[in-house]
């Protein structure tokens, strides 16, 4: 299926002509009829020859209708631009172009209408010398016809350009995301909510789930059947006008200006930063035009790139944005269409600092809207492949570690540093060498642990939950490594005897001193200030193997020639290490 919109001043045939070529009034409200003038948007198709099914989009050409018209043209990748013979190229012709311009639509045909009623000719060199300079010349002169949809001639010169100009507009992606901006909801007895819109890309399939973008929120709907030119289809690929029944949304929940969206994909982002092109000057107060959509803005210029303006928008609410987004940026005070904005970023940095706008802006200057992934890791050093998705850009490099991305080089930068980090930490706190996971985490700027443990290089490792610098980290200094060893040859002879606190005192072994001592595996703590040597606990179970089984605690303490202060800890110690079973009359059994 092909998608074609109109586009013209008001009252120049637009409506005359799409119901001539389908045989289908796109004016659907009786005002429209009675009035004979296009209010909201129309819809109408017919099978063209040569070109398949053609849907259009029949938008309004009244100044007071420019957000209708814009929410039409938005999604649709062809335009049908009319110009009346007897009227010529008149206000509305411009602003339409100028849309047609700023939404960069490159696929287009000339018709002018009423040639019965007035020689074609000038109105038709008017208007191509005023297309020539915008996207809908870019690629050359742009097909014309002229024709009168009340007589009928020149009818089937328009079928013909229009399906020559088809066939040369590219295929989309059917495998590709779904944005499906709404332009109408309704409900329908016994169904519920419909809505429709273009569907630019991607495919739709009854049963699918999608996001359901709007002001208030996102959420995820399911479509519960749907239709394409008024017919029941199991799917549905872009480019095709498509109506989606959708199961569990209300009526009230979904307007114009919404978006179905695949999940995961585009940023629901009220903060985007852009390219402007063909803009001088940005007005305090600004809409943005986005497929369907109409959002008030206000704008921060950033600074200038020669022609362009660099800006940052502000938005009234949140749009499902991808980089390389083409909007179009209107002046409601002055009823006047600016330019186009392309979206360079969809998840902007703050400005907090002096002088960071400026900064920004030399940011900027290198991006043009290609999403690119490699140029997004520089910028953001890291990133989850999640997060690079839903801006639109396509992942290939693998992830370091879980789902996260980072730049070139980063991993070596980070290592070093995290050396650096952790030489200068045991260089102050010599008796609690390592540093916290969590302090890393966060002296490096890092969103995840798991990252500080991608960026470790030998002789770093993680030890109980701090980075070490590996044997390092089993030294003490040299008072302490003293210290203890006269504890050592304190219990040598009697291996459960724990030195007392006077005695641990007199060596100068406080808390710190005898916790760097356990971390280097020096002694073996039993409790606070109770210390013995390492392998004591599995010592005193072979000794305990000795006694009958199951044995007390007195007979284990008169075993091991201890206090009642060492034994209880010491026995806790066995039970913990499953080296020993606790009965329910309080005696134990070596296992």
């Amino acid at each position: 299926m092909h998608v074609v919109a109109t586009a013209g001043h008001v009252d120049h045939g637009k409506s005359s002509l799409v119901r001539a070529l389908t045989g289908t009034d796109p004016d659907r409200l009786a005002e429209e009829r009675r009035r004979g003038l296009t209010i909201d948007l129309g819809f109408a198709w017919t099978d063209l020859p040569g070109a398949g099914a053609v849907a259009f989009v029949d938008v309004p050409g009244h100044a007071s209708f420019v957000p209708t018209m814009l929410a039409g043209v938005g999604p649709v990748p062809v335009a049908l631009l009319v110009v009346a013979a007897d009227g010529g190229w008149m206000p509305q012709s411009a602003e339409h172009l100028a849309a047609l311009d700023a939404l960069g639509v490159r696929h287009a045909l000339l018709v002018v209408t009423r040639a019965d009623l007035a020689d074609p000719a000038p109105a038709m060199a008017a208007a191509r010398a005023e297309v020539a300079a915008t996207s809908l010349g870019a690629g050359g002169a742009v097909p014309t016809v002229a024709c009168s949809a009340a007589t009928g001639a020149g009818l089937d010169e328009v079928r013909r350009a229009l399906a020559d100009l088809l066939a040369a507009v590219p295929a989309p992606r059917a495998d590709g995301p779904v944005r499906l901006w709404v332009d109408r909801a309704f409900s329908i007895r016994g169904a519920g909510t419909v809505v429709t819109g273009t569907l630019g890309a991607g495919t739709v399939r009854a049963g699918d789930e999608l996001d359901l973008a709007t002001a208030a929120g996102a959420r995820r709907v399911r479509v519960r059947g749907l239709q394409s030119l008024e017919r029941e289809v199991p799917s549905a690929s872009g480019v095709a006008r498509v109506a989606l029944n959708l199961r569990g949304v209300e009526r009230g929940e979904v307007a114009r200006g919404d978006a179905l969206l695949t999940p995961g994909w585009s940023v629901r982002t009220d903060v985007v930063d852009v390219r402007c092109r063909g803009v001088d000057e940005l007005p305090a107060q600004l809409v943005v035009h986005a497929g369907a959509a109409a959002v008030p803005a206000r704008p921060r210029p950033l600074g200038a790139d020669g022609q362009d303006l660099l800006a940052r928008l502000r938005l009234a609410a949140p749009l499902p944005l991808v980089l390389g987004d083409r909007l179009l940026l209107r002046d409601p005070a002055r009823h006047l269409v600016l330019g186009a904005a392309v979206a360079l970023d969809v998840r902007p940095p703050a400005l907090r600092r002096r002088g960071a706008a400026a900064a920004r802006a030399g940011d900027l200057r290198e991006l043009h809207g290609e999403p690119d992934e490699a140029s997004e890791l520089r910028r953001r050093r890291v990133v989850r492949g999640a997060d690079l998705r839903a801006m639109g850009v396509p992942v290939r490099g693998v992830p370091v570690v879980g789902d996260w991305h980072v730049a070139d080089g980063l991993l070596q930068q980070l290592g070093e540093r995290l050396a650096a980090l952790v030489a200068a930490h045991d260089a102050a706190s010599p008796l609690q060498p390592g540093v916290p996971l969590e302090e890393a985490r966060r002296a490096l700027g890092l969103p995840d642990r798991a990252l500080v443990q991608a960026a470790l290089r030998p002789p770093l490792r993680v030890s109980d939950g701090r980075v070490v610098a590996g044997p390092a980290a089993a030294q003490l200094p040299e008072r302490v490594e003293r210290a203890v060893a006269a504890v050592l040859a304190d219990v040598a002879g009697s291996p459960f005897a724990a030195p007392d606190a006077e005695r641990l005192r007199e060596l100068g072994l406080g808390r710190s001193e005898l916790a760097a001592a356990v971390r280097a595996g020096r002694l073996e703590r039993l409790a606070e200030g109770v210390v013995l040597a390492p392998g004591a606990t599995r010592l005193a179970a072979r000794e305990l193997a000795r006694l009958p089984q199951p044995f007390t605690a007195g007979e284990a303490r008169r075993a091991l020639g201890t206090s009642r202060r060492v034994a209880l800890p010491l026995l806790q110690a066995l039970d913990a290490a499953k080296l020993t079973a606790r009965d329910a009359d309080d005696r134990r059994r070596v296992l």
